[in-house]
């Protein structure tokens, strides 16, 4: 085993995998990484498995020592890299040697960013991951300074790319796909929800993202005041509680909820969502074509699903 130590930890570090699947009729929900995109692309580029712990990291500020020589790579939101305070590449393969310090600085766009070295990061599974869910507190604490991280074997497979050509991550106005239902006909007015602009709230965390409404357009308005039995919610889902500024559920959301599901975001979205910060502002485009019968089929199955 190989480790590196922690120095610094920016404002919050988490390990994640892709979580915990399976539990959802115990309570137990998924959590994993917020932007499951970047932590794939930057396990491949050290040659893991996709499902590999690494380090996500709010905003940057995180520092480390290695303490044997490690391979490593940061992907998602784009914060500048240091070897021992030469500049290294984002979204491309980095060798630190014995001694050698990695800092990262603050991103300038974008909200998380990825660690991961090769052979993973080797702290227990709880639940057959070792992901950290905020919300029940299941899985590794919070990284803090002076912390040595054990890095699991060697994978078998080596790196493919030195550096992957990525998307730009920005803080433009994000047009995210949405899927109206299972709740859509508890509200008056569920088409203003793809009318104007919401900003994303800064009380939002990897729980859920809230959104505040942008000008002058209507807020979400229940269409009846009957309290509706809690029931199983998906990732992405959209509940609107009573102020009718809506809640979209992430990668640590609670599996079940009391208020009224409006939509639920497009799976491929959510990883954005995962990124978007906070004064963001987020604009929500509609399935068309699509009968209310129907709308509201596709989301029933959505918050089935969420209980497997």
């Amino acid at each position: 085993m190989t480790g590196v130590e922690i120095l610094e930890t920016g404002p919050l570090s988490l390990v994640q995998d892709l979580g915990r699947t399976g539990h959802l009729r115990s309570g137990v929900g998924v959590s994993g990484a917020a932007d499951r995109r970047s932590l794939r692309l930057g396990n491949r580029l050290v040659g893991n498995s996709e499902d590999a712990a690494g380090v996500e990291i709010l905003m940057g500020g995180l520092s480390l020592r290695a303490q044997e020589q490690i391979t490593l790579a940061f992907t998602g939101a784009p914060a500048q890299a240091y070897l021992d305070g030469i500049p290294v590449g984002h979204s491309s393969v980095v060798v630190a040697d014995p001694g050698q310090v990695v800092r990262l600085e603050y991103a300038p766009t974008g909200l998380r960013t990825y660690l991961t070295i090769r052979g993973g990061i080797a702290v227990p599974k709880i639940l057959g991951s070792r992901s950290t869910d905020t919300l029940s507190g299941i899985g590794p604490a919070p990284l803090k300074p002076n912390d040595v991280l054990e890095v699991g074997p060697t994978p078998v497979a080596f790196p493919l790319l030195d550096v992957a050509p990525v998307q730009p991550v920005t803080n433009g106005t994000l047009d995210i796909r949405v899927i109206f239902g299972p709740r859509a006909d508890r509200f008056a007015n569920p088409e203003t929800l793809t009318q104007g602009r919401w900003a994303v709230s800064t009380d939002s965390d990897r729980i859920g993202a809230r959104l505040d409404r942008v000008g002058n357009h209507e807020l979400l308005q229940r269409a009846d005041g009957l309290e509706l039995p809690t029931e199983g919610v998906a990732l992405g889902s959209i509940q609107v509680p009573p102020s009718g500024q809506p809640v979209i559920f992430l990668a640590d959301h609670p599996i079940t909820g009391g208020y009224p599901v409006v939509g639920v975001v497009a799976d491929a979205d959510i990883d954005r969502l995962g990124q978007a910060r906070p004064g963001q502002q987020i604009r929500f485009i509609g399935s068309s074509g699509i009968r209310q019968s129907s709308i509201q089929l596709l989301g029933n199955s959505a918050a089935r699903a969420s209980m497997i």
